[in-house]
């Protein structure tokens, strides 16, 4: 009525409802609104946002589109997205992950990844459960009880970041990860960090650092490029956009992709320190992904481990709920492989092509390991339970 009342005439009415309209509820809607009972359409609620459309498609509102519009169109198929619901609705199995950083409390702050990690979990045909873990709790634990505070999860992902706030936790959680054979994936601050870890640790360069925390290491790890030092202007040192990366074959990340060169977005001021490739290399960590033009590393990987990488990217940003991306799609694999449930390839894959917060009932938890503990008061849901 307030649209009409300003000479806005609707063509069709969408109704939320938890219950579905009547045929005498439609036509009382459809008379005071002037529109033909059949354009009043119920869009009852959904148990995940991906199966709104198929809602709205079968209460004919596409053929009420097409036909308002005088648009020719072809009968669709909906056979791949309405498996990808069933996907969601029914897991086969379910792995925890901990989303580590420091930017918690707000649902959303990571929620590219969060869905990146869902959209693999419908790969596998998997539910994900993504819960957040506050590096600056972790920094404050010993290794004891990191191990606990992090022991029920199948995969630990670090995430992006600037500043010095809760980065010794993120060193913690990369090196549980690394020395417990937990799947690890560290993107953009996350593969910094692991890099800062392995260093220190595993290379024996005690005070290993970047120079965005500390300028003065006596291992800058991490730094800016040289020729970008002179430049005050943070914006001005970004590498930002898309940019091409040549992958290692027979690496994870070529096993992912299935191809030698990809492109993938950034946002960073600081890279991997070249100069210390060789005694990274030498200990076991791999450079499995260089930006060519400039030498410059973009993925790493360790040696003898499931699946431990990082990214210089995000390549969470290229994710899609029916094409998860290659790296995000073998993280959740690996992680149920940990967890003893990954199903087989062929029941497994939505898309095997490539080529990115939480919806209803996929969402993200803030808590600790043990809020997704299997033998915790508060478990992970069954796979047949419906989505909330």
């Amino acid at each position: 009525k307030e649209l009409r009342s300003i000479g806005i005439q609707p063509d069709v009415i969408i109704c939320r409802t938890e219950k579905p309209l009547t045929s005498s509820v439609r036509e009382k809607i459809a008379l005071f609104c002037d529109v033909p009972p059949e354009a009043v359409i119920q869009a009852m609620d959904a148990s995940t946002i991906y199966e709104v459309p198929l809602v709205l498609e079968d209460e004919g509102l596409g053929r009420l589109i097409t036909e308002r519009l005088g648009l020719r169109t072809q009968p669709p198929d909906h056979r791949e997205w309405r498996a990808l619901v069933q996907r969601i609705r029914e897991p086969a199995s379910q792995v925890a992950v901990a989303l580590v950083g420091k930017y918690m409390g707000a649902g959303d702050t990571y929620v590219s990844i969060v869905e990146a990690l869902h959209h693999g979990g419908i790969a596998a045909n998997a539910r994900v459960t993504v819960v957040q873990v506050d590096s600056e709790d972790i920094e404050r634990l010993s290794d004891g009880e990191v191990a606990e505070r992090l022991g029920a999860f199948d995969g630990i992902v670090v995430c992006p970041g600037f500043g010095s706030r809760g980065v010794e936790g993120k060193v913690k959680a990369a090196r549980y990860a690394r020395e417990r054979q937990v799947p690890f994936l560290g993107v953009c601050y996350g593969l910094q960090w692991a890099v800062v870890e392995f260093s220190r640790h595993a290379c024996g360069l005690s005070g290993a650092n970047t120079t965005e925390v500390d300028p003065h290491t006596p291992h800058p790890v991490i730094d800016i490029l040289p020729e970008q030092k002179s430049i005050t202007e943070k914006g001005g040192t970004m590498r930002l956009g898309l940019y091409p990366c040549r992958l290692t074959p027979g690496s994870l990340a070529h096993r992912a992709y299935g191809v030698e060169m990809i492109s993938e977005r950034h946002r960073h001021r600081y890279e991997v320190n070249n100069a210390y490739l060789p005694v990274l290399t030498a200990h076991g960590l791999r450079v499995t992904g260089i930006y060519p033009e400039k030498n410059l590393v973009e993925i790493m990987e360790l040696e003898g481990h499931p699946w431990y990488l990082g990214t210089q990217f995000h390549g969470e940003y290229r994710s899609r709920p029916n094409r998860p991306h290659p790296l995000y799609r073998d993280f959740v694999r690996a992680a149920l492989r940990r967890a003893g449930t990954e199903r087989a390839p062929e029941v497994a894959a939505v898309s095997e092509e490539v080529r990115g917060v939480g919806s209803p009932g996929m969402g993200i938890h803030a808590g600790d390991a043990r809020a997704a503990g299997r033998d915790s008061p508060l478990t992970l849901p069954s796979p047949q339970a419906g989505e909330g």
